[in-house]
C-alpha cells in the first residue's frame, strides 16, 4: 500500500455558483453510492490558469459557464484522502486535493444547467441553502467546507 504522506496534492479548482435567490448548486456524485452531496470541482491542468480551471470544468460538470465571478480566495485550501481511499481514485497518485475556490453567481435560469455531459460527473444536482452545505458533504471534507462557507458567505 501507497504510503499518503509521500503523495502530492491533486491541484484542483472549486467552484460555489449561487442563484439569485443566494442558493448553493450541490450534486451527486455519479461514482459514489451515498447520501452526500457536492459542489462542482475539478483537476487543473499542467499550466492551466485556477480561473480558467474552473470554467472549463463548469462546462463539463454543469453543461454551461454563463456565470460571472464574485469573489476567489487568494490561499490553497486543502483535505485529505482517508486511508481506505487513498491509492484507489486519481490512479493512487495523491493524498488529497489542494483547491483554489472560486465564487460565482449563476446568470441563466435552471434549464440551462445539463448534467448529462460528454462526461458526466453527477446523476442529480439541487439548490441548496449555504447553511446546509457543511452536513451535505463527505465527512472528510467537512473542515474544508466549513471554511469556504464562512470565506464565502459575507461576499453573497
Amino acid at each position: 500500500m501507497t504510503e499518503p504522506k509521500t503523495l502530492p496534492y491533486r491541484p484542483c479548482a472549486g467552484m460555489m455558483v449561487i442563484n439569485d435567490k443566494s442558493k448553493v448548486l450541490v450534486g451527486r456524485r455519479l461514482d459514489m453510492v451515498s447520501e452526500h452531496w457536492q459542489m462542482p470541482q475539478g483537476g487543473i491542468d499542467p499550466d492551466e490558469d485556477p480561473l480558467e480551471a474552473a470554467y472549463r470544468e463548469l462546462e463539463e460538470e454543469i453543461g454551461t459557464r454563463n456565470v460571472t465571478l464574485l469573489h476567489r480566495l487568494d490561499n490553497w485550501l486543502t483535505y485529505d484522502l482517508p486511508d481506505n481511499l487513498v491509492g484507489k481514485i486519481w490512479k493512487g497518485r495523491y493524498c488529497g486535493q489542494q483547491q483554489k475556490w472560486f465564487l460565482f453567481r449563476f446568470l441563466g435560469d435552471d434549464g440551462e444547467i445539463n448534467i448529462k455531459t460528454v462526461h458526466p460527473e453527477f446523476s442529480e444536482w439541487k439548490w441548496a441553502d449555504i447553511n446546509d452545505l457543511v452536513h451535505l458533504i463527505v465527512p472528510f471534507k467537512r473542515d474544508l467546507y466549513e471554511t469556504i462557507v464562512r470565506e464565502f458567505k459575507p461576499h453573497i
